[in-house]
């Protein structure tokens, strides 16, 4: 579905990504854990076509280059993107800011499930309560949750997430985390979640990878790298 292949990015001169390879099957949970710094919301950022970073290599969605592509044409074509920021929009309510992930049906991936106000308060049914509230008055738990309903609003083919549990409270994030793994598991929705380290995410991964000084250091079974503790130490100290 998604393949990474030899993907170099910078900021300026500075060379932060190098021959990042890296691929997402449909149906998978794909993690990329990390320590903070070492370029993993580089490649999310790259595979959006965020600038910056300038990227060069392949970057490939169901068969297309969507290299050097504007963002909103990736998103066209059936990629979510949520971004650690949250970026929601403070003066609008939440059901408003659901509306401003809808996408016109000439751009609604064909997706199993037509994601609506129904069906995401279905998964997040806190937001339901909430949904005449502003998005300033928000919890950070909220907010998360809100974020990845709106992404969802667009039907996405492939959610990618930047960090979702960042900033939250240990038992928020865990509730969060818990979220985005039914969506694999009863929506069957294509999965890649950046993470410092979860051993959550770790245990419902398919396949996971591991950065450090922007290069992958290590790609397998999230069942090879969870069993192995040695490993985990050594490239994220955990």
């Amino acid at each position: 579905m998604l393949t990474l292949e030899k993907v170099n990015s910078w900021y300026g001169e500075a060379q932060v990504l190098h021959n990042v390879e890296l691929n997402v099957q449909e149906g998978e949970i794909v993690a990329l854990f990390g320590r903070n710094g070492v370029g993993k919301s580089t490649t999310l950022r790259s595979i959006m076509g965020l600038i910056p970073p300038l990227c060069k290599g392949k970057i490939t969605f169901k068969d297309e280059n969507i290299l050097g592509l504007p963002p909103y044409q990736i998103a066209n074509k059936g990629i979510g993107f949520v971004p650690e920021d949250r970026r929601i929009f403070p003066y609008l309510t939440l059901k408003k800011n659901l509306d401003t992930g809808k996408k016109t049906s000439k751009y609604t991936s064909s997706t199993k499930v037509k994601w609506d106000y129904q069906e995401v308060f279905k998964v997040f049914p806190k937001l339901e309560a909430l949904q005449n509230s502003l998005g300033k008055n928000l919890s950070g738990g909220e907010q998360q949750m809100l974020t990845i309903a709106r992404t969802l609003m667009g039907n996405p083919e492939l959610l990618i997430l930047d960090e979702p549990s960042e900033g939250l409270a240990p038992l928020i994030a865990r509730d969060v985390i818990n979220l985005v793994l039914r969506l694999k598991k009863e929506y069957g929705l294509s999965i890649l979640i950046v993470e410092q380290f979860s051993p959550r995410v770790l245990e419902y991964a398919d396949r996971c990878y591991v950065m450090d000084m922007g290069e992958i250091v290590f790609e397998g079974i999230s069942k090879e790298f969870k069993e192995n503790i040695k490993l985990q130490q050594k490239l994220l100290g955990v």
